[in-house]
C-alpha cells in the first residue's frame, strides 16, 4: 500500500467482513450479536430510572418500598448499554439501560436481591485507529463489582478482535462476533451487613510498624495447624494457627500480596500455570474469589472482613499491595474483560498512534489517572476498601505510573494531591513503590510527605556491604540511620523508609546466600525472566550442598542480613518465610509458581538451623519493640548534645576511634553504629522525654576475625552483649560483659550488638 489512509480502509474492510456475512477465516465462526439469549416467551424484568450514584451494583429499597438492585456504569462515549442478568444454569436475560447522567447509565431492577450474577454489553464504534474498541459481542465485568464468580479462561471468543486471524500485524483491528459470555466470570450483587462495631483498629504508628509481606494461599497453603479445608484461603490466615505465628513473631502489620480479583496470563495457561501472585487485576472492589473457603457468589466478602477483624483482634494491621497502574486486558493484544470494552479510550493512556497503548508499566497497558473518572474509580475503591472491608493501608504497585500527569513523573499530580486531601484515604498508611518503567520513572526519595517508600537503595546497599562488594561506607552509614539523605526534607520522618532486603520479586533470604545466578527455568521461559542483578553471593557454591562450612557460612550471613534489617532506622519489611529460611531453589521471579516452590514450608522451624533463625528474629524484633532508640521518630542529627560531647549518632572504626571524612571513603569491612538513647528527640503521651539505653552495633563483613576497641568514656563505662550472629545457638542473649576500652574479637563476618551498661 502506498499510504497509511489505503492500509486503514483495507484494514476497516477486513474487520466488517465478520460482522456483515462475507466469509471469516477458519476458526472466526460466527455467532449472533447474542450468546446465551433469553427465553423470548418469558417476561422480562421492569427497569426503573434509579440512581446515577453510586456506581456499581447496590441492593437496596426502591420506589413504593420495592426490594432490587441499583445499577450504574460510567461508560463515556458508549450508544448503548445493555444489563446482563444470569440464572443459575447460565441463561442471560438482558435489560437495556436507557437512563443517562453525566455518562453514566443506570436503572433500578425491582426483585434482584444478593447473590444475583450479572454483567454488561457496551455498544458504540469498532475503529481501533481512533482507540474505538466497542463490541456488544463481550460481555464485561462491572468495574464496581464487589464480589466476581467464575474463573478466567482465555479462549478467542474473549478477544475483543480475531485472536487468531492469520494476519497478525492488524489482527487488533478485526472486531470478533462470538459471544464471550460463557468463558468469562459474572459479577455479584453483593448486600452490606457486616457491623463493624467490635472492630478495633490498631493504629500502630509508623515508627513502630514492622511489616510482614505475606501472601493468603502460600502462607496458609501447607501449614499444618490449620484445617486442610481452610488452607490457602483468608478463612485460614485468620485461622489461630496462623495469627500464632505472627503475634509471637512480633510483627505489627500484614501487606497482602494482590487480592483484587485477578485474571491468568495468556502464555501462562498455555503452559499450564497460573498467575501466582495477583499482579493482574480486573475487580477493584472484589476479593479475590479463589482464595475464598466459604463461596464465591458473595460469600468471599464476608469471610475477608472476618479475617480482618480477627487480624485486627490480635493487634495486627492489614495493608493492602494494590495494582491501579494496569489491568489484565494487557495490550491491544489482550483479551476484553471490562474497561476496554466499557470505554477504552477513557480508561487507558493510549500512544500517539490510538491503536497502541502507552506502556508505562511493562505490563501492556497503563490506566490513565489523570481523567477524573479513572480517578474516582481508584479513590472509590480506596474508601471501599478502608470503609467497608476494614483494611488499614496499601502499597502501591508502580506508583510513579499513577504520579504522572500527562506524561512526566509528577509529585503535584491529580492522583498524589486527591490523596493529600482525602478525609479517609490521608489518615490510612501509604507505601509506594516509588518507580516505573517509563523514562524518568525512579522516583526514590521524591513522593510528598504522608508517602513511605520501598527503599531499594537500603537493600542494595546492605547485600553489598554483607558480599563484601561496597567500595566505602558512605552509602551504608545512610541506610542504617534512616537514609535522612533521602528523606530529610518536607516534614517527612526516619520512617518514610521502609528498608527491607528481599521481598516477593527477588530471591528469598535463604537464597540470596545460596546462589549467585537466577534458575527460573520452571517458569518456561528459558530462564531469560527475572533481574540478572541479584547483588547475591553464593558462600562457594551454587545452590544446595553437603559441604557443612558452607552451609554453616550460609546461615550466618542470613543471620547477618536479618540482624542489620531489624537494628536500621526506619520500617522493617520481612518477607514471610524468611525468618525460617525459605528457599524457592534459586527462582528470583516466582510470580507463576503455584505450588510448593512459592508455599512456606512449615517443617522449618522444625530443623536446628531454621528454628535459631526463627528465635533470633523473635529477640530482635522484641528488643527492638521494647527500646525506642531503634524505631526513632525523628533523624539523627549526629552532633554532640551535652558538655561530654556525647554524640546522639556515632560511627566508628575498628581502633575504636570516632570515623574521619576519610574513614568514610575508604574501602573497610568493619563498621561500629553507636544509637545514643539519651538523646531521643520528641516526649511520649504524658510529655515526659523519651530516654533509653544506648547500643554500639559492630558490622564486620570481613572474611577473617577482627579486633574492635570497645569505645570508651563517655560513650560507655560498661557493655552487655545482646547479639552475637557468628552464634548458632540464639534461643538466649549470650550475656557477655566488658569495660569500655577492652579490645574484644569480632569474629569473621558478623554482627555484634553491645548494650552499655550504666
Amino acid at each position: 500500500m502506498s499510504s497509511a489512509a489505503e492500509q486503514q480502509a483495507v484494514q476497516r474492510a477486513v474487520g466488517d467482513a465478520l460482522l456483515d456475512g462475507r466469509p471469516a477465516p477458519a476458526g472466526a465462526r460466527r455467532h449472533g450479536p447474542g450468546g446465551l439469549p433469553r427465553n423470548p416467551d418469558a417476561p422480562s424484568p421492569p427497569v426503573w430510572p434509579g440512581a446515577p450514584t453510586p456506581l456499581g451494583a447496590r441492593f437496596r429499597a426502591g420506589p413504593g418500598g420495592a426490594t432490587g438492585t441499583n445499577f450504574a456504569l460510567w461508560a463515556g462515549g458508549a450508544e448503548a448499554v445493555e444489563l446482563c442478568l444470569f440464572d443459575e444454569g447460565g441463561a442471560e436475560t438482558r435489560l437495556p439501560l436507557t437512563e443517562l447522567t453525566h455518562e453514566i447509565w443506570h436503572g433500578f431492577v425491582p426483585g434482584v436481591r444478593p447473590g444475583q450474577r450479572y454483567g454488561y454489553r457496551v455498544h458504540g464504534r469498532w475503529d481501533p485507529w481512533t482507540g474505538a474498541r466497542w463490541n456488544p459481542a463481550k460481555l464485561l465485568l462491572d468495574p464496581y463489582a464487589r464480589a466476581v464468580d467464575g474463573d478466567f479462561s482465555l479462549p478467542p471468543e474473549v478477544y475483543g478482535h480475531v485472536r487468531d486471524w492469520p494476519e497478525q500485524h492488524v489482527a487488533d483491528t478485526v472486531r470478533d462476533t462470538r459471544d464471550s459470555a460463557p468463558y468469562v466470570p459474572k459479577g455479584v450483587v453483593v448486600h452490606d451487613d457486616d457491623d463493624w462495631s467490635d472492630d478495633r483498629r490498631p493504629k500502630t504508628p509508623w515508627a513502630d510498624s514492622v511489616i510482614y509481606e505475606v501472601h493468603v494461599r502460600g502462607f496458609t497453603r501447607r501449614h499444618p495447624g490449620i484445617p486442610e479445608e481452610l488452607r490457602g484461603t483468608y478463612a485460614g490466615l485468620a485461622h489461630p494457627a496462623a495469627i500464632e505465628h505472627l503475634v509471637s513473631l512480633g510483627v505489627t502489620a500484614v501487606e497482602l500480596l494482590p487480592v483484587h480479583q485477578f485474571a491468568h496470563e495468556d502464555h501462562l495457561l498455555r503452559r499450564g500455570l497460573r498467575n501466582y501472585w495477583g499482579y493482574n487485576s480486573i475487580g477493584y472492589f472484589a476479593p479475590h474469589a479463589a482464595y475464598s473457603a466459604s463461596g464465591t457468589t458473595g460469600q468471599q466478602v464476608g469471610e475477608f472482613k472476618r479475617m480482618v477483624k480477627a487480624l485486627h483482634a490480635a493487634g495486627i494491621e492489614v495493608v493492602l499491595d494494590v495494582v491501579y497502574n494496569h489491568t489484565a486486558e494487557a495490550s491491544e493484544l489482550g483479551p476484553m474483560l471490562s474497561l476496554r470494552g466499557i470505554d477504552n479510550r477513557g480508561y487507558y493512556r493510549l500512544a500517539a498512534d490510538a491503536r497502541r497503548y502507552a506502556d508505562y508499566t511493562g505490563c501492556g497497558n497503563t490506566l490513565h489517572v489523570v481523567q477524573p473518572h479513572v480517578l474516582r474509580l481508584i479513590t472509590d475503591s480506596l474508601r471501599y476498601w478502608v470503609t467497608e472491608m476494614g483494611v488499614d493501608g496499601f502499597r502501591f504497585d508502580l506508583a510513579a505510573a499513577l504520579a504522572r500527569s500527562m506524561h512526566d513523573v509528577d509529585m503535584l499530580s491529580p492522583f498524589l494531591a486527591t490523596i493529600a486531601q482525602d478525609p479517609v484515604l490521608r489518615r490510612v498508611k501509604l507505601i509506594a513503590e516509588p518507580w516505573d518503567v517509563g523514562n524518568g520513572g525512579y522516583q526514590v526519595g521524591a513522593f510528598p510527605p504522608l508517602w513511605t517508600e520501598w527503599n531499594d537503595r537500603y537493600r542494595d546497599a546492605v547485600r553489598d556491604f554483607w558480599r563484601g562488594a561496597l567500595p566505602d561506607v558512605r552509602d551504608l552509614g545512610y541506610r542504617l540511620s534512616g537514609s535522612s539523605d533521602l528523606y530529610a526534607w518536607g516534614g517527612r520522618r526516619p520512617y518514610a523508609s521502609v528498608n527491607f532486603i528481599t521481598a516477593h520479586d527477588g530471591f528469598t533470604l535463604r537464597d540470596l546466600v545460596s546462589y549467585e545466578h537466577k534458575h527460573n527455568e520452571a517458569n518456561g521461559e528459558g530462564n531469560r525472566d527475572g533481574t540478572n542483578d541479584n547483588r547475591s553471593w553464593n558462600c562457594g557454591a551454587e545452590g544446595e550442598t553437603d559441604d557443612p562450612e558452607v552451609n554453616a557460612l550460609r546461615r550466618r550471613q542470613v543471620r547477618n542480613l536479618l540482624t542489620t534489617l531489624l537494628l536500621s532506622t526506619g520500617v522493617p519489611m520481612l518477607v514471610a518465610g524468611d525468618e525460617m529460611g525459605r528457599t524457592q531453589g534459586g527462582n528470583n521471579n516466582a510470580y507463576c509458581q503455584d505450588n510448593e516452590l512459592g508455599w512456606v514450608d512449615w517443617s522449618l522451624p522444625r530443623r536446628p538451623g531454621p528454628k535459631g533463625l526463627l528465635e533470633l528474629t523473635r529477640r530482635l524484633l522484641a528488643l527492638r519493640h521494647a527500646h525506642p532508640v531503634l524505631r526513632r521518630r525523628a533523624f539523627f542529627s549526629g552532633r554532640p548534645q551535652g558538655a561530654d560531647g556525647l554524640r546522639d549518632l556515632a560511627w566508628f572504626t575498628a581502633a575504636g576511634a570516632e570515623m574521619t571524612e576519610g574513614d568514610w571513603y575508604a574501602r573497610t569491612a568493619t563498621i561500629g553504629m553507636y544509637l545514643s538513647g539519651r538523646d531521643i528527640p520528641g516526649r511520649d503521651a504524658r510529655g515526659e522525654p523519651v530516654t533509653d539505653d544506648s547500643f554500639l552495633a559492630v558490622l564486620h563483613a570481613g572474611a577473617e576475625p577482627v579486633d574492635f576497641r570497645l569505645p570508651g568514656p563517655p560513650w560507655a563505662e560498661e557493655y552487655e552483649l545482646e547479639v552475637d550472629t557468628a552464634r548458632e545457638d540464639q534461643t538466649r542473649a549470650p550475656g557477655t560483659v566488658c569495660p569500655g576500652g577492652e579490645v574484644v574479637t569480632v569474629p569473621a563476618r558478623s554482627v555484634l550488638l553491645w548494650r552499655v551498661r550504666s
